[in-house]
């Protein structure tokens, strides 16, 4: 696939850029313009509004995106996107890929619904660098990986690039991640739905900020100044799940992410991950991901 390929509007029936090479580009599009995709897409699309402003639904769900707002969309729900009503321009920044398990956390305070992530506000200060940030993807996914990268393209220049190299397509995801990174960081969290305890949400914190360090119950429970069985008794009623159960799932989101960015061997994933026994990483592995370790890392790599 490249660039000259892909149809400058989407209608029903057009297939949304693969999940293996990271495809980004930059429109400012008038009224009338619209996206729609009844069968959900298979990468993940970011949306970072420049101008103008936007309206993004994703199931029952929608969103507005004005100047500063990103908006992120999981792959397989019907989603459509245009110029919002009234509007008389929607510029933004656009980006298709897969995304690294690690972004999960980061987006999960900005749910709109299930698969749809509305990051906002992000501070004005931080504006001018996320668009730099765009800007050099653009201009990185064009890399062959021998030289120096190109530098970013005025933005009158060809709007859309696909990056398909390995080299390329890391620095891409990279970018990527330095944008949700910035974005979900300085951007005001929503507040709690009513009844979450902030100790639980200081719980998930805790465990997030170093997955693979030694949790356990006691020690979860100790930075939040309650007893075991209490804490343990609160966090499963208000999350649906046990705290043990939550520090897994977070070491194997950690652990997919080592594969995908790093050459560690599988068994020095698992102890960076938390997982003492490369046996029971193996086995708790595929359950979550389908496929061992290994070969999680190989599909990975064959994509890019």
């Amino acid at each position: 696939m490249t660039a000259a390929e892909l149809p400058v509007t989407a209608v029903p029936g057009d297939p949304s850029p693969p999940p293996g090479p990271v495809v980004v580009g930059r429109y400012d599009r008038d009224p009338g313009y619209s996206v729609e995709r009844p069968a959900g897409s298979d990468s993940w699309l970011l949306t970072w509004t420049t101008g103008g402003r936007g309206l993004v639904r994703q199931g029952t769900a929608e969103a507005y995106a004005g100047e500063g707002d990103l908006v992120v969309l999981a792959p397989g729900v019907r989603h459509r996107y245009a110029v919002a009503p009234g509007a008389r321009h929607w510029g933004f920044w656009w980006a298709h890929c897969q995304a690294r398990p690690g972004w999960a956390a980061w987006l999960r305070p900005y749910a709109v619904a299930d698969g749809m992530y509305a990051v906002t506000p992000v501070p004005d200060v931080l504006h001018g660098r996320v668009g730099t940030v765009f800007g050099r993807m653009l201009a990185d996914a064009r890399w062959i990986g021998t030289g120096a990268p190109p530098p970013p393209a005025p933005t009158d220049g060809d709007p859309v690039a696909v990056a398909h190299g390995g080299a390329a397509r890391e620095l891409a995801l990279c970018a990527l991640e330095e944008v949700v990174l910035l974005t979900a960081s300085a951007a005001r969290e929503p507040a709690p739905p009513p009844g979450v305890d902030a100790r639980v949400l200081r719980a998930e914190e805790v465990v997030a900020a170093d997955p693979g360090a030694p949790h356990t119950v006691g020690s979860l429970a100790a930075a939040v100044a309650l007893s075991p069985s209490r804490f343990a008794h609160l966090f499963t009623r208000q999350t649906g799940r046990s705290p043990m159960r939550a520090v897994r799932e977070a070491r194997l989101r950690h652990a997919a992410r080592l594969l995908e960015s790093t050459d560690l061997t599988v068994e020095r994933v698992a102890a960076a991950s938390g997982f003492p026994s490369p046996f029971h990483f193996h086995r708790v592995f595929r359950e979550r991901w389908g496929v061992p370790p290994g070969a999680y890392r190989t599909r990975v790599r064959n994509r890019s």
